[in-house]
């Protein structure tokens, strides 16, 4: 039941909303339905309009799967909200592009370094597939082939998302898998930059297959080594695409 000086300084949907959100994390598991909102509005002492305000926030956050004339269903969690709030913030203003540089520098070194030192075979298996896919996906470009650039990408992505799960950080794996769309966005202005600086993608396809090698033999020091060289010419290339726009 909420009470007036609850209300006093926010909504009550919102108010509900961090309260409803506290019961599903903490009590209900992916798959499950929430009451109805008429039980749930009675519970949590509101309108059935502020409880249907509320479950719709919790769909925002990427909790709740909701549809048209059922209960809501808890979401198994994934990255998806992350990555379009990232996503949009690079388009509103694609000097966010070197922001996400930044943040990768960290998170990537840290995802191999720990692939490094405790990959399973699977991780592996997995990165050698997006890398071959990378490979193959340069060639098909090169002769002009359609939809090249956009598999190109996605292995791409796949490559460093394939990394991130072999480190056997779910943290950092989640992560990943928000960063998805976002990583592919930049891509496309890193391909931009690399052409206009007169490299190849099968240069990048090289760069990545060093940062796997170390991986595989277990070489986190050189692992750590060639993400950075990666992410330095990534940012150069960036650089190149949007030049006007880096920050000094």
């Amino acid at each position: 039941m909420l009470h007036a000086h609850d209300t006093a300084l926010r909504p009550a949907s919102v108010i509900v909303a961090d309260k409803l959100t506290e019961h599903v994390l903490s009590t209900l598991s992916p798959g499950m339905r929430l009451p109805s909102e008429a039980e749930l509005a009675e519970r949590y002492g509101v309108s059935r309009v502020t409880m249907r305000e509320a479950v719709k926030m919790l769909a925002g956050r990427g909790l709740l799967d909701v549809g048209r004339g059922r209960r809501a269903i808890v979401r198994q969690p994934d990255g998806s909200v992350f990555g379009e709030f990232l996503s949009s913030l690079i388009k509103s203003d694609p000097r966010c592009l070197f922001d996400l540089i930044q943040v990768r520098r960290s998170l990537e070194i840290q995802s191999v370094t720990m692939a490094a030192q405790r990959a399973s075979r699977a991780g592996i298996t997995a990165a050698e597939s997006a890398l071959e896919r990378m490979s193959a996906a340069a060639a098909e470009l090169r002769d002009g082939e359609d939809g090249a650039e956009i598999r190109f990408h996605q292995a791409d992505a796949d490559f460093h998302e394939a990394l991130a799960l072999a480190s056997g950080n779910r943290v950092l794996s989640y992560l990943f898998e928000g960063m998805a769309l976002p990583l592919r966005e930049s891509f496309y202005a890193s391909r931009r930059g690399r052409a206009l600086r007169g490299h190849s993608l099968e240069e990048m396809v090289t760069l990545h297959a060093n940062i796997l090698a170390c991986v595989g033999s277990g070489d986190a020091k050189g692992a750590a080594e060639a993400m950075s060289k990666l992410i330095d010419d990534a940012e150069r290339d960036i650089r190149a695409a949007y030049g006007t726009l880096a920050p000094s």
